[in-house]
C-alpha cells in the first residue's frame, strides 16, 4: 500500500474503504441511538474520557479513535499524548475526549474496537519485524484480514513495521496454485499474465507461487518480477536462494509463505528471502487490552 498512497486513484479508493468501514462501524452500535445513555445520562453533562492501555505493546488508531468521536460530535475536544507506531506499557493514558459525555459514550466502543484490533495487528507485526531485524528480510501481511476492515488491517500492518502486500485482487497478479493447474504449467500462467498486461496496458507486479525447485527452475525462465515458496522447509528456501542468484535471475525477489511463527521466522529470514508473508498478523489477532474511563466536569 506504500507505494499506491501517492497515487491519486487509489487514494480516493483507500479514503472511500475507510469512511465506508467508520460509518458502519457506528452506525451497527448506534442505530436508533443509544438508549441508555439517553436514559441515564443528562444530555448537556460535560465531562472527560480518557483510555488507559493495560497491557504493552505497539499503539495503533490514534487518529481512527480521533475521527471516531469527532464524527459524531464536531464539539468534542480530542487529545492524545501518544501517536501511532510508539511502545506503550500498562497504566499509560494515551488520549483523553472532552465535550459532552453523553457523545463520548456513544463512540466509545467503536473507537476502542479499532484501537484495540489495530494495536493488536500492529503488536504482533512489530514482534516479527524484531524478530528479522539482523536480516533484509521483510514482513508482508496477506488478504486474510477481517471482511470490510482490511484498510485499517494493513494500515496496522505498516505501523507495526511490517510492508503491505497487495491490497486486493486489482493491483497486482500473484499466481496462486489453483492458476497454475488452471493454466496448465507455471510457464503457460506466466507468459499469459504478461500477455494480459501488454494487451491491456496494465502496469502492474507479476508474481507467481512454486512448490517445488523444479517449478521454481521452470518459473525463472519467465522471469516474474517476484515468486513465491509455498511451504517450503528452511533447507529449500536457502538452496532456492543460491539457485536463483547463481544461475542469473538475482533480481527476481523471492518471498517466503506457509507455516511462519515467531519460533522460526529469523531461521527463515536468514536464508536469504527478500520478504515473508504471515497470515496470522491479521487472521488471528489478540486485541491490545485498554479501556476507557468517564469522568463528570
Amino acid at each position: 500500500m506504500e507505494e499506491k498512497r501517492t497515487n491519486l486513484a487509489f487514494r480516493e479508493f483507500f479514503e472511500t474503504c475507510r469512511l465506508k468501514a467508520m460509518q458502519l462501524a457506528l452506525e451497527e452500535d448506534r442505530y436508533l441511538g443509544d438508549i441508555t445513555t439517553e436514559a441515564t445520562v443528562e444530555e448537556s453533562q460535560l465531562g472527560l474520557g480518557y483510555v488507559e492501555v493495560k497491557a504493552e505493546g505497539i499503539i495503533a488508531g490514534v487518529e481512527v479513535a480521533r475521527q471516531a468521536f469527532q464524527s459524531l460530535d464536531s464539539g468534542l475536544e480530542f487529545t492524545a499524548s501518544v501517536k501511532d507506531g510508539k511502545r506503550v506499557y500498562p497504566g499509560e493514558r494515551i488520549l483523553e475526549v472532552k465535550g459532552r459525555i453523553a457523545s463520548i459514550l456513544v463512540g466509545e466502543r467503536t473507537a476502542l474496537n479499532f484501537m484495540q484490533r489495530m494495536s493488536g495487528i500492529a503488536t504482533r507485526t512489530n514482534m516479527y519485524v524484531e524478530r528479522v531485524s539482523h536480516t533484509n528480510a521483510s514482513i508482508l501481511d496477506t488478504r486474510k484480514t477481517a471482511p470490510a476492515l482490511r484498510y485499517y488491517d494493513k494500515d496496522a500492518v505498516r505501523i507495526g513495521g511490517g510492508t503491505n502486500h497487495r491490497f486486493g485482487l486489482f493491483d497486482m497478479i500473484l499466481i496462486k496454485d489453483n492458476h497454475i493447474d488452471a493454466a496448465g504449467s507455471v510457464e503457460e500462467a506466466v507468459r499469459r499474465a504478461k500477455a494480459y498486461c501488454k494487451e491491456r496496458g496494465v502496469t502492474v507486479k507479476i508474481e507467481t507461487e512454486v512448490r517445488s525447485i523444479s517449478e521454481l527452475v521452470r518459473a525463472c525462465t519467465s522471469r516474474p518480477d517476484m515468486i513465491l515458496l509455498d511451504n517450503f522447509m528452511v533447507d529449500d528456501l536457502a538452496e532456492a536462494v543460491r539457485w536463483v542468484k547463481a544461475n542469473g535471475y538475482g533480481n527476481i525477489l523471492l518471498e517466503a509463505s506457509g507455516s511462519v511463527g515467531l519460533h522460526n521466522v529469523s531461521e527463515i529470514a536468514m536464508t536469504g528471502v527478500d520478504y515473508i508473508s504471515i497470515g496470522e498478523l491479521t487472521h488471528s489477532v489478540k486485541a491490545l487490552d485498554m479501556s476507557m474511563k468517564i469522568e463528570r466536569a
